[in-house]
């Protein structure tokens, strides 16, 4: 398998992983605009251009754009992180150029009708509906908001539905106008495809864009506070973060075989102690997320209200102990999850293309597998237990709670547990 990387004079960067043996390929285009590019005015856009990239264009209706990938056995989608904005397909080796035309018409000529707006504002305030009506999707959304609060970062993905009520055509037509250059975008390929072919019909495609300079998103800054919703639910929802290593730090590798020991699968400390000993919950787990400047160190667990107070403060002394005694095997499992996903997860074109354009985003380039499976068994028992030890007595925190939560233990409560 070889990876190849070419960049066009105007800035917009080609990656591909040619895979012997498949007849089909992933291919998509990362445009980093997503929830941080926005303004404040603008929250929640990025998000609606995604949803009106399928609404039609100068060449294709709706239907056009769906019928042309479907009618070759291909599929398309899109999705809006706080830091890229992706549209991407899986079709046949033969039909690579049909689905790289698709891409590139719904992201250069979208025609933005009115009507088509005004269908897709409705969708979009029911996907807003739907989440606040999922409390283990919209807790994440307010723990968010109070580890970055008035900051981009800290802004949901959706936007508020006031907003998303206003935007216009000419809201749409400007996000594209100031975030979409050629330098933002990065076409990524894996499967059946060929790097020179995709480069020539990429150069025919989007060579002509001029290149943009971009405004720098502002610098994040974990403050951390607490955030409760008291609201009758069966389930008392309790989700606790640290802040964490950004995705070029050195430690972050350290952070997520962390995460892994302490609740990344069923023999985790916190599953253990908390699920499997005590019966405190049915879900429960941890995970780092990281960004361009920042990360988040994450907690979640869903239990009954009369046992939410006493599983907060377990987790509090998991997190301590884990300083103290996490041991090689820990460690050692971690690891092995960790390069088994890497790994497992590089046998889709999909799961590739999309490791692709993260590296060429975050290194501007694509380090060999081997280079990452070295850095993931760099980290030793004392890495961890150092990172842990940050973890429960030094990182700021933020606390999310909702449903009967309105005797739950406080962040400042939490703080004390964890100087004690």
């Amino acid at each position: 398998m070889t990876v190849q990387l070419h960049t066009l004079s105007n800035g917009f960067r080609i990656v591909t992983e040619h895979m012997p043996g498949l007849q089909s390929a992933a291919i998509g285009l990362w445009v980093l605009a997503g929830g941080r590019h926005e303004r404040v005015e603008q929250n929640g856009i990025a998000h609606f251009l995604e949803h009106m990239a399928f609404k039609g264009t100068k060449r294709r209706t709706a239907l056009q754009i769906a019928e042309e990938i479907e009618d070759v056995g291909g599929y398309m989608n899109a999705y809006t992180s706080r830091e890229v904005t992706a549209y991407y397909a899986r079709v046949l080796e033969a039909d690579v150029p049909l689905a790289l035309d698709v891409i590139a018409d719904i992201v250069l000529n979208p025609i933005f009708d009115e009507r088509e707006i005004e269908v897709e504002r409705g969708v979009i305030l029911q996907e807003i509906g739907q989440a606040l009506d999922t409390p283990d999707d919209i807790i994440f959304d307010w723990l968010q908001e109070k580890a970055y609060p008035d900051q981009p970062l800290g802004r949901t993905i959706l936007g508020p539905a006031e907003r998303v009520r206003a935007f216009t055509r000419e809201d749409l037509s400007a996000f594209i106008a100031e975030q979409y250059g050629p330098g933002q975008m990065i076409l990524a390929a894996a499967g059946a495809v060929d790097h020179d072919t995709l480069c020539r019909e990429a150069e025919k495609l989007f060579g002509h864009l001029s290149a943009l300079v971009v405004p720098t998103p502002a610098e994040a800054r974990f403050h951390g506070g607490e955030t409760r919703t008291v609201k009758d639910l069966e389930q008392a929802h309790f989700a606790l973060a640290f802040e964490g290593p950004n995705y070029g730090d050195t430690t972050l590798h350290t952070a997520q075989i962390y995460a892994g020991a302490l609740g990344g699968g069923m023999s985790s400390r916190l599953f253990q102690e908390i699920r499997e000993k005590r019966g405190l919950c049915y879900t429960i787990f941890a995970q780092a997320g990281a960004y361009a400047d920042t990360g988040m160190m994450t907690i979640y667990a869903g239990t009954s209200a009369d046992q939410l107070a006493e599983l907060a403060l377990v987790t509090l002394d998991e997190l301590k102990r884990a300083a103290e005694d996490m041991t090689e095997v820990e460690v050692a499992r971690s690891r092995a999850q960790m390069k088994a996903g890497l790994l497992m997860g590089l046998e889709s074109p999909s799961s590739r293309a999309e490791r692709l354009a993260r590296m060429v985003q975050i290194w501007g380039r694509v380090p060999e597998l081997h280079e990452v499976v070295e850095r993931i068994d760099a980290v030793t028992t004392e890495n961890v237990k150092e990172f842990a030890e940050v973890m429960a007595v030094q990182a700021p925190a933020a606390l999310a709670l909702y449903g009967p939560v309105d005797e739950a233990p406080s962040l400042e409560a939490l703080q004390d547990r964890r100087a004690a």
